[in-house]
């Protein structure tokens, strides 16, 4: 009898999400346990109960899915599933926590895609400011800019301190540069972009953080990609359909969240279809996220 694939999924949240379990099942894993309330100190048992268990050939067709809502606790995490291993009994690791690297990656990839055709370069030496910098796809984003050779500022409603202790304790954390910005108010939401070439919207559901009059300081902006599909758009005038889209009153053009939510779909089910069909263990991230999301915008008409 043929092995099933089985996804184990953990979580330091009192739930799995839906969502991912039902990515899991559309990119063909047979079997779907969830682990709630996972903690670091548990993911090497749970690991090592997972791998033993099937033999060398039964590993092939076991995943692990590492969920939360932490960007830097879902990395330590894996990491340590990763360590966790014990060769020949070795399987595939995929971390997204509330879909935050996968949406993070297909909202750079974007952006980066619509700098390239409409001024003939990508996100290298351009200011990004995050606005709702602080929170995990905010972070996630604001680590791929900085890998892509962007100069990225983390913005949060809190005020400098805030941004600035999460720009420190990412940037740390991954490897990059990030820098922190207030956007406590309308001021320092204006001053912040005010010489930004590129806006990220990545703050709450509902929250509009740049208005319209916002924007009218913004003059260099070149895109302005935006998260928030829930009214009032969180960047004002960028429509949840938006795709590269003039943005009014701008030279800028506008990514709405539906628009970057079909790349996130997309980057998500490939990369767990990937996990799956694996000859050999793959481990799979942030960084291999952007990769998949820019490979999908390649492929598009």
């Amino acid at each position: 009898m043929e092995r099933p694939y089985i996804l184990h999924m953990f979580t330091p949240g009192k739930q799995m999400s839906p969502f991912d379990v039902n990515m899991a099942a559309d990119a063909g894993y047979q079997i779907i346990v969830p682990y709630c309330e996972v903690g670091l100190d548990g993911v090497k048992g749970l690991t090592q109960d997972a791998i033993f268990s099937r033999g060398p050939k039964g590993v092939a067709r076991t995943g692990i899915f590492i969920g939360g809502r932490s960007a830097t606790v879902a990395a330590d995490m894996l990491d340590k599933a990763k360590d966790s291993m014990v060769k020949p009994f070795v399987v595939s690791l995929m971390a997204d926590p509330s879909g935050a690297f996968s949406t993070a990656a297909a909202m750079v990839a974007c952006v980066d895609a619509a700098l390239r055709k409409h001024h003939g370069h990508g996100l290298k030496d351009q200011r990004v400011v995050v606005l709702g910098g602080t929170g995990p796809v905010g972070r996630v984003a604001g680590v791929l800019a900085a890998l892509s050779g962007a100069q990225a500022l983390l913005s949060s409603r809190e005020g400098d301190e805030a941004a600035e202790a999460a720009a420190r304790d990412t940037g740390q954390r991954f490897g990059v540069t990030l820098h922190g910005v207030s956007g406590r108010g309308h001021d320092a939401v204006r001053a912040s972009i005010g010489e930004a070439d590129v806006v990220l919207g990545c703050a709450a559901a509902g929250v509009q953080v740049v208005s319209v009059e916002d924007l009218a300081v913004a003059k260099r902006l070149k895109v302005a990609a935006d998260v928030n599909a829930v009214p009032p758009e969180g960047i004002a005038g960028v429509g949840v359909m938006d795709d590269a889209v003039p943005l009014k009153g701008t030279s800028a053009v506008g990514i709405g969240a539906l628009a970057i939510g079909n790349v996130k779909y997309q980057t998500q089910h490939r990369l767990l279809v990937q996990m799956r069909d694996a000859e050999k263990p793959v481990v799979l991230s942030f960084r291999e996220a952007f990769a998949a999301a820019r490979a999908f915008l390649e492929e598009k008409p």
